[in-house]
């Protein structure tokens, strides 16, 4: 194990340069396939916060008067810089987070692309108008940005989120200020060196702050916070809208989800098999667009036909650290995340649910290896049915028709994804009509719409209207003005 003293600690990024946190105290991060210290963490408090909203406000209004074109061409180049290090940044979400290097590699293309996305500002912020509403008068709709925006990121994509959010809040002429989750922060670090050599960005568009809970109430009571986006689970989404609605602060507040895969009796195994367990297992499960209920619709022959086929591909899943070859479930992102899993598979089995695939094995070096399970249940109420658990941990239902599978999906309190696996095409149509979650896939695992559609989930999925990337970002990001005029 590294010592304490050998391990550095991080900086926050105020103004264009790196500065010391005022806070004194610090938090381990650590790898979690090995245990070992990688860096110190700074809990920055509020004297932090008010430091970076004081740069973000005085850069603000100039960077909003740079034409958009030139903003965009901004991007572009943090674009540009992004993909040259793309590798880099993938090796550092796996020996930060955890995920195998392969999941890593898609997370920084998937944050490339919006960024990517971004760069089209220029036309996504055109306005409307409307001439001669009356005689010699006309009306004309402009978006301006919102003026700081406040972004707090989780700790499963620590690479992509951040940039769901920086590029399209400094292409409307915001600046930013990034509050990265406090587990495995390094990625955001890595890619503020790399928004620190672009020429482009001016010194205090882009902030990093470092911290936990002081970090986060600094935002959200900071008077000279205008927005918040923020991603993570559904109780701190909520918290984060009531604390940001109480304060004035325009806010989006996407939570977490328990996401269901309906597998109807003439599904090709060949295809969903493969989908789910990418969908239940990569990541360690822990993915807000996890498929984490399997519900087997038709006879119950056709159900254990599917639920055999799952459990077997399930077994053959290698275990063990992101970097390793062969490793398709890693390390979860800390040892208390893998007892959850491990308590909530033995809880199953005491209360007298078929494990059907027992997961628990040598914690290993870090603490945080499990392999995948898949419990059936009876109870279509329980948590291991309806709660976010955030692991490889598969839950199966059984239904009798695809009207069944729809009443089971519908009523969860989550609706964020979700898919049908069939080879019939009034199945899919009938799921895609009454599904209600915002994002769903036909044969698909994993229901992640590209940058350029919004991550649109519903109910307590989110707290607010507009979503990350897409239009909603835009929208979030500008405020409306509508201007009429009489010559």
């Amino acid at each position: 194990m590294t010592t304490i003293t050998e391990a550095r600690t991080l900086r926050n990024y105020i103004g264009g340069g790196w500065v010391e946190a005022a806070a004194g105290d610090t938090l381990e991060d650590r790898d979690p396939a090995t245990g070992e210290l990688a860096a110190l963490i700074p809990l920055s408090g509020a004297d932090d916060v008010d430091a970076a909203v004081r740069a973000a406000r005085e850069a603000q209004p100039a960077w909003r008067g740079v034409a958009p074109q030139k903003r965009a061409r901004a991007v572009m180049a943090l674009r540009e810089a992004l993909w040259e290090r793309h590798e880099d940044i993938a090796r550092l979400v796996t020996a930060d987070m955890g995920k195998t290097l392969d999941d890593a590699r898609g997370e920084v293309l998937r944050g490339i692309e919006s960024t990517e996305a971004a760069c089209g500002i220029p036309h996504l912020l055109k306005g409307e108008n409307l001439e001669g509403v009356a005689r010699g008068v006309d009306v004309e709709l402009v978006r301006q940005p919102v003026g700081v925006v406040g972004a707090i990121t989780p700790f499963n994509f620590p690479a992509m989120i951040p940039l769901w959010f920086l590029p399209y809040a400094i292409a409307c002429g915001n600046s930013f200020i990034l509050k990265p989750s406090e587990r495995d922060p390094r990625p955001s670090e890595l890619i503020f060196e790399l928004v620190d050599g672009i020429e482009e960005i001016p010194p205090g568009v882009l902030n990093l702050v470092h911290g936990a809970r002081d970090a986060v109430n600094g935002l959200l009571d900071h008077p000279g916070i205008d927005a918040i986006s923020f991603v993570g689970q559904a109780s701190t989404a909520r918290y984060i809208a009531e604390r940001s609605a109480a304060n004035g602060k325009r806010f989006q507040a996407l939570g977490g989800a328990k996401n269901s895969l309906v597998v109807m009796p003439d599904a090709d195994l060949g295809v969903t098999v493969p989908a789910i367990m990418s969908s239940a297992f990569g990541a360690g499960g822990q993915r807000c667009l996890a498929g984490s209920v399997a519900v087997l619709v038709g006879t119950r022959e056709e159900q254990d036909r599917a639920l055999d086929a799952l459990a077997e591909a399930a077994a053959e899943l290698g275990v063990g650290p992101g970097d390793q070859e062969g490793v398709e479930v890693c390390p979860l992102v800390a040892p208390e995340a893998r007892d959850r899993i491990a308590a909530a598979v033995g809880s199953a089995e005491n209360g007298g649910d078929e494990v059907i695939l027992d997961g628990r094995r040598d914690a290993g070096p870090g603490g945080t290896l499990i392999g995948p399970s898949i419990v059936a249940t009876a109870d279509t109420e329980s948590d291991l049915a309806r709660e976010e658990l955030f692991g490889p941990l598969l839950t199966v239902v059984r239904t009798d028709d695809l009207d069944a599978a729809l009443e089971f999906v519908n009523g969860s309190r989550y609706g964020n994804a979700g898919s049908i696996f069939t080879s019939s095409g009034g199945a899919a149509r009938a799921y895609r009509y009454d599904a209600e979650a915002g994002m769903l896939g036909v044969n698909v695992g994993v229901a992640a719409p590209v940058a350029w559609f919004p991550f649109s989930g519903w109910k307590d999925s989110i707290d607010g209207d507009l979503h990350a990337n897409g239009r909603d970002a835009v929208e979030f990001y500008t405020r409306k003005k509508v201007v009429t005029s009489r010559w």
